[in-house]
């Protein structure tokens, strides 16, 4: 049984759960047997027993024309049940749509619908289902309008928080980047992982329109005469309240039952759905995987044309107080064959440098550069067609969180395949084929059978082999990778960086490793760029990270790696003080306030890149010289 299944069936073993669903199921036997049942004696016309109260003949009395109250309850249960599902999925149907237009519309366009979906949930809802009675006319189907209309509103509020939650998760990322259209990324990858939510509040919503239909009714504006529904015996019953309550009881009991009904098992069925935890194991003192071999120090010929260009990237985002700029004029270059490895602090801008390469990152953001070339492409001038398909097929992303990286309601052998279908124009099968195939090459186990599995079934490694293999399905140029280990064990994590030290040795494809272990990096990329506040502060081989790093904020980095020669007595070293928020950067060299080094000089004027050695890049006024002290320091793990 799929884990969607079970959740809802845990909802109905729950005790509130099985006895609304006992409810709900025999209200709707009611509504299928009663008018074979009882339908002729609630229409049949007595004289002889016009108004009469309760008795042994007619339980709950008869009406003006001498008809079975009980049966009319009974037999209005079809139609009082019909128009409010009925209007329940108009209001449904409308609010998805109203809720996922800003996705698919032109952003103008997007923001007037919003703009519209905020102005009717301001209006309460009784309100607008009253004017919008009056507009539509008196009768059931002006009501059943009525009562829907009223409803999207909010249900497009709730369809629109929904989908930007789960627009921001990996798999959407990873799906834009491979050049799922919009429409297409909707209904495959959003919607479905919002329906869950999305019909416990349909059943919630359902009953909330019983007694706003049966309320509509009961002021003569729904179901008119000869049909009748709850609302409209209320209304009937109502007039001899001073006589006999139990005309205008049994109506009114049937609408409240039935409403908390519906109601009661949305409640459960969002409780059993709505918790949901997800253990992750602890990222403290991991153990290093060893150096790969032959990658640390093995620098590819760099003399051909690089792979990725980027010469002063800046990303901005407006604030009430203005621009702020958390990247801030980033330049390096990838060329093919070559590991290149971003390190520091979080809030440093490593991922927010690799989302804007992807071109990732949705306005209002704003992204600009000199130069930002993709295997010679403009990436800031190429159409979004062209740059899907480009980036799509030669381009290849590893997310941080591998159970995030993939559509849960999807296979994955599925999800690999929609790549092959949409870039290379494959059948289903002979994408599917190759999705398996993919698997088999990353290792994966089974492939076969685990291509017919969903994420959830994987473990963490098989899931990160898994979402490598999805890059491997077009022609990858360039892999990025976005802390791909930092959820992994150290032995599963070994395992994905040969994994992707592989791949690059056997097709000579780039990579781009972000993380945040200065001494992964180290013994995995060929190159080492570190970034503080936005820019890259230093760059140099990976071979002269230990030895030659020379900007203090990397020698405070690597002071703060213990291994097996640290005093165990002693506090681990820590860089004082803390990173600056993007938009409170200081005057001068960011790195001023925690630098021990820092004069005057630093504080007002903020270094450029300058070529310190071959190969060896550095933005600082006083860079360390002395090499010997920098190696002791490291060794002994001392503060920087």
């Amino acid at each position: 049984m799929s884990a969607p299944r079970s959740r809802w069936s845990a909802a109905a073993r729950t005790p509130v759960g099985a006895c609304a669903g006992l409810l709900l199921l025999a209200v709707v036997v009611l509504a299928v047997v009663a008018p074979f049942l009882w339908g002729d004696r609630a229409s049949v016309v007595d004289t002889s027993a016009l108004q009469q109260g309760p008795s042994e003949a007619h339980p709950l009395g008869t009406d003006n024309l001498g008809r079975d109250i009980l049966s009319r309850v009974l037999v209005a249960t079809r139609l009082s049940l019909l128009l409010a599902v009925t209007a329940t999925f108009l209001g449904v149907v409308l609010g998805l749509v109203l809720g996922t237009a800003p996705s698919v519309l032109p952003r103008r366009a997007g923001r007037l619908v919003t703009s519209v979906v905020n102005i009717a949930v301001a209006f309460p809802g009784l309100l607008l289902a009253l004017f919008f009675a009056v507009v539509f006319g008196v009768g059931a189907t002006g009501a059943v309008l009525a009562i829907g209309l009223a409803m999207a509103p909010a249900f497009a509020r709730l369809t629109q928080t929904l989908s930007a939650s789960v627009a921001g998760q990996d798999f959407v990322a990873a799906a834009r980047t491979v050049g799922v259209g919009r429409t297409r990324l909707l209904v495959r990858h959003i919607l479905p992982n919002i329906a869950e939510p999305l019909a416990v509040n349909a059943t919630i919503g359902a009953g909330t329109s019983l007694p706003a239909f049966a309320g509509l009714s009961f002021l003569g504006l729904g179901v008119q005469a000869p049909n009748y529904d709850w609302g409209r015996l209320l209304g009937e019953g109502l007039d001899r309240i001073s006589l006999t309550p139990a005309p205008a009881l049994a109506p009114c009991v049937a609408v409240v039952v039935t409403g908390l009904a519906f109601n009661l098992f949305g409640e459960a069925a969002a409780t059993a759905l709505g918790v949901r935890t997800m253990s992750r194991p602890s990222l403290r003192h991991r153990p290093l995987p060893p150096p790969a071999q032959g990658t640390a120090g093995h620098r590819p010929d760099s003399e051909g044309e690089p792979v990725l260009t980027v010469e002063d990237l800046r990303v901005a985002f407006p604030g009430p107080a203005g621009w702020t700029t958390p990247v801030r004029g980033v330049s390096f270059a990838i060329h093919p064959g070559e590991a290149v490895g971003v390190v520091g602090e979080s809030g440093s801008g490593k991922s927010l440098t690799a989302m804007a390469v992807s071109r990732l990152v949705d306005p209002p953001a704003h992204i600009t550069a000199r130069r930002l070339e993709f295997t010679g492409t403009p990436l800031l001038d190429t159409g979004e067609k062209e740059l899907r398909l480009l980036l799509g097929t030669s381009l290849a992303m590893v997310f941080q969180d591998p159970m995030s990286s993939f559509n849960p309601v999807m296979r994955v052998g599925r999800q690999l395949a929609e790549i092959a279908e949409h870039h290379q124009q494959l059948s289903r099968s002979a994408a599917f084929t190759r999705a398996v195939d993919r698997l088999r090459a990353v290792h994966v186990p089974a492939p076969e059978r685990r291509a017919r599995q969903y994420p959830h079934e994987f473990s963490g490694g098989m899931r990160q082999r898994a979402m490598i293999g999805a890059g491997l399905m077009g022609d990858p140029r360039l892999i990025i990778a976005d802390e791909p280990t930092t959820a992994l064990d150290v032995t599963v994590q070994r395992q994905v960086l040969r994994l992707l030290t592989d791949v690059r040795a056997e097709r000579d494809t780039a990579i781009l490793l972000i993380n945040h272990d200065i001494t992964v990096v180290a013994q995995t990329c060929d190159r080492v760029l570190v970034m503080y506040a936005g820019r890259v502060v230093e760059d140099l081989p990976a071979a002269e990270l230990f030895t030659g790093a020379r900007h203090p904020y990397t020698r405070a980095l690597l002071a703060a790696v213990p291994d097996l020669g640290t005093d165990r007595d002693s506090p681990l070293a820590v860089i004082p003080g803390r990173p600056p928020e993007p938009g409170q950067i200081p005057e001068g060299c960011a790195f001023a306030p925690r630098c021990p080094h820092a004069d005057d000089r630093c504080r007002g004027a903020d270094p450029e890149p300058v070529t310190y050695t071959a190969g060896h890049r550095i933005a600082c006024w006083h860079p360390v010289r002395d090499v010997s002290a920098l190696a002791e320091e490291t060794t002994t793990g001392g503060t920087a």
